[in-house]
């Protein structure tokens, strides 16, 4: 019997409306009294400054540092973790923002951690071997069973795990169990058996049609061609036509790319179904791993290893080639004053918008889009309810554009009905970027707070007197857009190819922005520097 679909196998039959009517007609009169909350977000006002190159010319000496890591998100934190775990010491880190960790950055208040973002990590694949060595030194892989991974139980993801809405009533898992006709259920089941098909599917050059890194997937033409498709061509090709079956796909393409299946490469969407090969004892394969504050811990974790090396408040904002080095200018937005660095190595640990930019004569600006994203983080008196299954760590309504919420404590043992903190996800799908950031800025705290305010009841009812603090937070260039082409994508392939004294390090390289891509990028831009600088070492990547 086929289990239960996971998160990433998730959502059927249409969504309540379409994105501009959801952000439309829901002003602060019709909110009443407003909540507390803070209106957040990336700093946009020093990304604006560096786009403009707004910035005094460095003054002082030249510094002299070994390798300088631009940007503190997961990519170069993973960069300086794996620099100190191969015991290098010389090196900088310089984030634009006053906190590291990029969109998996966190928040806290007095009920609960809580994600400001990226909020889970798979069990990852066999190929993902630098991942597992840092699980293994954070305690989250305990050990092994005959050679295979074993997790620490408490930081899978506790049961319930999911729970779906379906005409008004709560059910485990996140398919619906009921009223789905029995066409719907069959091309379900033979798109299921497609993707098992592309899992096990093995190419030419002996790699894995589809692996996580994605470096290691194959490079067989017969694969690499459905990225010449967006992901709704490739479905219609397939006669995948089912009203249900397309719902439940557009969910898992904006669940994982902000992005509606018409913008994502068909390898992308077959990606997201295939890729995934998790590898751990006791059937854990197939779980999660999370935590109050979601990817918040797992950065937390590498910054704390790394915290003399760290610098945040600092805008990277030109690098240029020095001989067999590199010149790096930053500007301190504490002190307010721009210096410059001679560097043996550079890692752009940044998106490749923002790089291209920085250091031009080393990037090209590529065809590169990104997903904007709305996240909320809502205090609640008392856990929802509902009819049916109760309360999950993750919580989908088929009548809603959002993607749900998921459940800060749900992992500890505060989970008695009390306060906690949901964290609801909004992607901007519908529109273009570029429009969808200008909604983003010019609606009102107040705005926002009624759209989740209603959206959350329309779920959980019972939660009306119960929400005490809705904080928004704006997320202007989320992550990458997997369009058709991205595969061939000159500028992408051109960051891998890079060779020293500039390295790049981000998901963007990848073309997906998961967490193992960014930890891969980072982990490998390091062991080519530490090559480049004759460091010895043994080889993670």
């Amino acid at each position: 019997m086929k289990a239960e679909p996971t998160r990433r196998q998730v959502l059927a039959n249409g969504a309540l409306a379409a994105g501009t009517a959801m952000l439309g007609g829901c002003g602060e009169e019709a909110f009443g009294a407003e909540l507390p909350g803070a209106l957040s977000g990336a700093d946009w006002q020093r990304g604006h400054l560096l786009r403009d190159r707004r910035f005094p010319a460095p003054q002082g000496a030249v510094e002299e540092v070994d390798v300088v890591i631009a940007g503190g998100g997961a990519a170069g934190l993973a960069a300086g973790w794996r620099l100190a775990d191969a015991g290098f010491d010389r090196f900088a880190l310089f984030e634009l923002e006053d906190h590291i960790g990029g969109n998996a950055r966190s928040g806290r208040n007095p009920v609960s951690a809580y994600p400001l973002g990226a909020h889970y990590l798979p069990v990852p694949n066999r190929e993902a071997g630098a991942l597992r060595h840092m699980l293994r030194q954070f305690g989250m892989m305990t050990g092994e069973q005959d050679g295979v991974p074993v997790y620490d139980p408490y930081q899978l993801c506790a049961d319930l795990e999911e729970r779906l809405l379906w005409r008004g009533r709560w059910q485990e898992g996140l398919f619906p169990t009921a009223g789905v006709s029995a066409a719907d259920r069959e091309q379900r089941l033979a798109f299921d058996r497609r993707m098992d098909t592309y899992r096990k599917a093995v190419g030419t050059d002996g790699r894995p049609a589809f692996a996580i890194p994605m470096a290691g997937s194959s490079s067989d033409p017969s694969f690499r061609a459905l990225d010449r498709l967006n992901f709704a061509q490739w479905l219609d090709a397939e006669r995948f036509t089912s009203p249900v079956l397309r719902a439940y796909l557009r969910y898992c393409c904006r669940d994982d790319y902000g992005s509606e299946p018409e913008h994502v490469s068909a390898w992308a969407g077959i990606h997201y179904f295939a890729g995934r090969r998790g590898w751990a004892t006791n059937g854990d394969g197939d779980r999660e791993l999370t935590w109050p504050e979601g990817n918040g811990r797992l950065v937390t974790l590498m910054a704390e290893r790394i915290r003399p090396h760290l610098h945040p408040a600092h805008s990277v904002f030109r690098v240029e080639r020095d001989g067999d080095g590199a010149l790096v200018d930053l500007f301190d937005h504490t002190a307010r004053c721009s210096r410059r660095i001679r560097a043996k190595a550079v890692i752009m640990a940044m998106p490749h918008f923002v790089a291209a930019r920085v250091a031009p004569g080393f990037a090209a600006e590529g065809a590169m889009t990104y997903a904007p994203w709305v996240v909320a983080n809502v205090t609640v008196g008392r856990h929802p309810e509902g009819k049916g299954v109760s309360l999950a760590w993750d919580n989908v309504s088929t009548a809603s554009e959002a993607l749900g919420y998921v459940v800060a404590t749900h992992q500890s043992e505060a989970s008695d009905g009390g306060p906690t903190v949901l964290t609801w996800y909004l992607p901007l799908s519908r529109e273009q970027p570029a429009e969808a950031r200008k909604i983003l800025m010019t609606r009102s705290l107040g705005e926002w707070q009624a759209m989740v305010r209603d959206d959350l009841l329309a779920m959980n009812p019972d939660l009306d007197g119960a929400i005490e603090r809705i904080d928004v937070w704006r997320w202007g260039h989320a992550m990458i857009r997997p369009m058709p082409g991205f595969l061939t994508d000159t500028a992408r392939l051109g960051a891998i190819a890079a060779r020293p004294p500039v390295l790049f390090a981000h998901s963007d390289m990848s073309g997906l922005s998961l967490f193992e891509e960014a930890h891969y990028r980072g982990v490998s831009a390091a062991e080519a520097a530490l090559s480049h600088l004759g460091h010895r070492f043994e080889s993670l990547a």
